[in-house]
């Protein structure tokens, strides 16, 4: 078993005053399967570019194995070819025959490789590239959200496909895939980096003790602080009054005071400013042993949601709708009914190309708020509340452009409303001077969860919203649906965000 070493790391992209990573150490055995846990935009992504020696560092990276990385840079001619055709271009030395068996493993047929890599699905492409990925034999895998835009099943597919393999870093905000796949978690805190045995969830429960106990402590040399500050400003005090007692004489008060006195309240002064000397060292060393108590708890700073409430029970109605696209020959979806009623929060749940996205896009033009590709209902009715107010969050993250302030002033939202918004779904203020398009994917995601919350609405569409969130955002997002109990269609595949949200399920 050999181990990944690193030492001293220091990173820090060229033009930012932030580092990334300074003076990280820590090692890891090259037989473990990883799971790589940490906020977004706290560098998981840049830490395995790192270890493909993509950029230069400070400090030391030190490992015998190869690594590579999923997923695999597909170009625009390579859309339109099979994956076997370009198989030796993303990973040299492959051998299509060991693909293939890669493939069984997920119940995927060889056919795969032979068809235009354009054509194939979401999770038929991944499965593809994963088994690209484990053909070889002896590299250490560096895996980047392997299950983002997958329905359940392929996840479940990728999840025991993963769960029997090792070697591996697993980047991902799954929950159930981290539980399912890992046996050690590298984490990357507020301020320090850990690695731990176990898997999501025994990570969490050693994360709630620990923190419990930092809070314990915290609040221990809190008091103690509080205590020693009271008893040097009351020995300070005594010993001003003791001092200023050595001038003057009041021959009723002090009638016995000799001449030897006037020595014995300077050296009882002296000492009483020495013990006060000696709490305010005390309180120091308090202070000290504090610092960095809660550095590393991850604190979830309550949202809010602006939910406007509607005068009917009923929001929408839908009887028999056969929806499609302009040109295309075939519907999308066909003979669909359904209703949604206020308090509601359903999902629309099955397989990738089922439609889902599609009737939402219905619901938006219905509404006039899809403009472009909106689906077109050919037959059956589609009913919305008048004066209905929708807040709508995309999958789509390619068109933020621009830096926070353009942003907020091209949509009418407040700036610092935003902003305190965004810090508190944890997004760094030097992010607010940067281009949307340098940030991150699951910092796109929050600009638009952002965005939708800070708008009254009486319904909230959210296609997709958890994709490339960090874990304690879904969780913090969680507590604000289960709070404020909005009406709400979503689509999402994350299993546990939607056993706690959803009150519907509507099958595809």
């Amino acid at each position: 078993m050999s181990q990944i070493r690193v030492a001293d790391l220091t990173f820090c992209y060229e033009g930012s005053f932030d580092p990334v990573f300074e003076k990280v150490s820590f090692s890891i055995d090259s037989d473990w399967k990883l799971g790589f846990i940490g906020r977004n935009g706290k560098g998981k992504t840049t830490f395995l570019n790192l270890l493909l020696g993509k950029y230069a560092y400070t400090g030391s990276i030190s490992s015998p194995l190869l690594f590579d990385y999923f997923p695999y840079p597909v170009t625009d001619s390579q859309l339109d070819r099979c994956v076997s055709e370009f198989l030796e271009d993303i990973k040299p030395g492959c051998e299509e025959w060991r693909v293939i068996c890669e493939l069984a493993k997920m119940d995927a047929s060889a056919e795969l490789l032979y068809r235009p890599f354009g054509c194939l699905s979401h999770g038929e492409r991944t499965k593809a590239l994963l088994a690209v990925l484990f053909s070889g034999e002896h590299d250490f895998l560096l895996i980047d959200e392997p299950t983002n835009h997958l329905d359940q099943e392929s996840r479940e597919v990728v999840k025991q496909y993963l769960n029997g393999k090792k070697r591996f870093i697993l980047v991902s905000h799954d929950r159930d895939l981290l539980d399912a796949c890992i046996d050690h978690v590298l984490v990357l805190n507020r301020k320090s980096i850990e690695v731990q045995k176990g898997n999501f969830s025994s990570f969490m429960e050693n994360k709630a003790r620990r923190d419990h106990f930092a809070e314990m402590e915290n609040e221990k040399h809190m008091r103690e602080i509080a205590s020693l500050k009271k008893a040097a400003e009351r020995n300070g005090r005594w010993a001003q009054k003791s001092e200023d007692s050595k001038i003057g004489r009041d021959p009723i008060k002090d009638h016995d005071r000799s001449n030897g006195t006037r020595p014995y309240i300077g050296a009882k002064t002296k000492k009483m400013e020495k013990r006060a000397k000696h709490f305010e060292k005390r309180m120091e060393r308090e202070i000290k042993a504090k610092e960095g108590l809660l550095s590393d708890i991850e604190t979830a700073v309550p949202l809010k949601l602006n939910v406007l409430e509607y005068h009917k029970d009923r929001l929408v109605y839908g009887k028999g709708l056969t929806v499609g696209y302009n040109g295309a020959k075939e519907a999308v979806l066909q003979d669909i009914s359904f209703e949604l009623t206020r308090g509601e929060r359903v999902f629309l749940h099955g397989q990738n190309g089922c439609g889902k996205s599609t009737l939402i896009k219905a619901l938006l033009a219905a509404a006039n708020m899809q403009k472009e590709g909106q689906a077109e209902i050919w037959s059956g009715e589609l009913w919305m509340g008048a004066g209905l107010r929708i807040s709508y969050v995309s999958q789509d993250t390619t068109r933020l452009r621009g830096n926070i302030r353009e942003f907020c002033s091209g949509r009418g939202l407040d700036e610092s409303l935003f902003c305190a918004l965004l810090r508190k779904l944890d997004l760094d203020r030097v992010q607010f001077a940067k281009n949307m398009e340098d940030f991150s994917e699951g910092q796109k995601k929050k600009v638009l969860i952002a965005e939708s919350l800070m708008t009254p609405a009486h319904l909230y569409i959210w296609d997709e919203p958890l994709n490339y969130i960090d874990v304690f955002s879904r969780m913090q997002i969680e507590e604000l649906l289960l709070e404020y109990r909005p009406t709400m269609v979503l689509v999402d595949h994350d299993v546990r965000f939607r056993q706690k949200i959803a009150t519907r399920l509507i099958e595809f």
